[in-house]
């Protein structure tokens, strides 16, 4: 327990003292008015009281991964804490918080046109292409996995395809009305559950105090073959960096009214998630120690929803049990209705289509459903449907980050500021995600060795490509 203890208070600090430098570095000016007063449009543009973002922000953020991702991240070990810590603190939040803190200062900006601001108008309309797919993925991926366990627990004529067409109206409804209708309304209840779930588990780990392995005594595990690296680092996502957060930031940038929000919002947000991650990790290193990774009465491996299930209800009785279910079938809808939410807005930003009119919003809305109904229906014809779109969605998940903090890095240097800050996390997530397509089954599935070398070769040129753009970059040009 030493060394979740450590972590725990790591990730608290992290907020007060990292969390006030990247601050400074924004430097918020509470005078400047935001979009959410200037540009109010009754749909997207709607003021809304800080606690309410913030609800809103880590729910958006949350989903299922701080619990799944850190529940498969735990099987490598005390690592996990390191990366959740790490990753949380010095590239996911700050991650969030410039992004954010950049669509409030360009008018509620969706991430497409951030980047695209920073890094080209080509680069622009790869990411945009590049954001439409992964939300759409997002969509999918967090509908059918509801409708399943909805499915387990309902009548038989309440089968998975009856809870998806449930669940995907309210996707549509999500996606369409004004922000403060649904989202504003529910979001807030359901983040108070899952925070409440995570607190319950931290007593409960405390009351336990069970025999957790120790850092000092390795990182490895005897449960988990694949190579740390990059494979921990694509399992935990959510939990310490996720390119997904940023294109929800821009969402919550178009309600916020002051810049002085921001720290607490968006960098508050995913500390607030690095803390769920590592208590969910924490717990699911014991349970791993206590029933291994294999279910004795079935000889399948246990998935992230029975593990949580089970911990929840082992410690926290029936209630508990019921807030787990809450959690893991909530969760996710709750972030695959803002991820067709957000393609919607990203796809009016490009084409420059206004949305305060019900006839806009449907002529953009469409297509999306339409091919997330697609995607659906690829999911369940085929048995490895599912694996396939979520492999691919947490590389593309990943991916989108490094875009993400490679603009924010231009941001920085053409502003005559610390850029380290972002240059470090964008190179270091550049060679996980290079390194993990060369190494994955679903990739080339080239060896360690050679997908080694070559992530190491991809970060280097990005390296010289970036210092060259440097030496050449006229550095009197202010973006603000």
């Amino acid at each position: 327990m030493i060394t979740f203890t450590i972590a725990l208070l790591m990730l608290v600090l992290g907020y007060f003292v990292y969390g006030r430098y990247i601050n400074k570095l924004f430097m918020p000016d509470p005078t400047r008015k935001t979009p959410a007063v200037t540009m109010q449009d009754g749909v997207d543009f709607i003021p809304m009281p800080t606690w309410k973002i913030f609800m809103i922000q880590f729910l958006n953020i949350a989903g299922l991964g701080p619990i799944f991702g850190a529940i498969m991240g735990a099987q490598f070990g005390t690592a996990s804490y390191l990366w959740i810590v790490l990753g949380t603190i010095f590239a996911g939040a700050v991650h969030d918080f410039l992004s954010g803190g950049l669509s409030i200062r360009n008018s509620g900006e969706s991430l497409p046109e951030i980047i695209g601001r920073f890094l080209g108008s080509r680069t622009k309309k790869v990411v945009v292409i590049f954001t439409i797919v992964l939300m759409i993925l997002v969509g999918a991926v967090f509908v059918s996995g509801p409708a399943e366990l909805l499915a387990g627990m309902t009548p038989d004529y309440m089968n998975i395809y009856f809870w998806t067409t449930v669940i995907f109206i309210y996707y549509i409804l999500a996606t369409m009305l004004p922000v403060d209708k649904i989202i504003g309304k529910v979001y807030p209840l359901f983040a108070f559950a899952l925070l409440f779930m995570a607190v319950g588990i931290l007593v409960m780990l405390y009351v336990k105090s069970p025999d957790l392995p120790e850092m000092w005594n390795g990182f490895g595990t005897k449960y988990e073959k694949n190579p740390i690296f990059p494979m921990m680092f694509i399992s935990i996502a959510c939990g310490a960096i996720s390119g997904f957060h940023a294109t929800q930031s821009p969402l919550m940038a178009r309600c916020i009214t002051n810049e002085n929000h921001c720290r607490p919002i968006f960098y508050g947000a995913m500390v607030t998630e690095g803390i769920v991650a590592l208590i969910w990790a924490a717990a699911a290193t014991y349970f791993f120690h206590e029933n291994g990774i294999v279910d004795e009465a079935t000889g399948m491996a246990y998935t992230g929803a029975k593990v949580a299930t089970d911990i929840s209800k082992e410690w926290l009785g029936t209630f508990g049990g019921i807030l787990a279910i809450l959690g893991i079938v909530a969760a996710p809808i709750t972030s695959g209705d803002t991820a067709l939410r957000s393609a919607r807005l990203i796809l009016a930003d490009f084409f420059r289509i206004e949305q305060k009119s019900i006839r806009k919003r449907l002529i953009i809305s469409i297509p999306i459903f339409v091919v997330t109904i697609s995607m659906l229906v690829f999911s369940f014809s085929n048995a490895e449907g599912f694996k396939i779109i979520w492999r691919y969605f947490a590389w593309c998940n990943q991916t989108l980050a490094v875009f993400t903090l490679w603009a924010i890095t231009v941001y920085l240097v053409r502003n005559r500021k610390n850029y380290f800050v972002t240059l470090i996390p964008a190179l270091f997530m550049t060679c996980v995600c290079s390194t993990y397509i060369m190494i994955a089954p679903e990739g080339l599935s080239m060896s360690q060795t050679v997908s080694y070398i070559a992530g190491g070769a991809v970060t280097l040129i990005a390296l010289i490509w970036f210092i060259y753009w440097y030496k050449k970059e006229n550095t009197t040009i202010k973006y603000k």
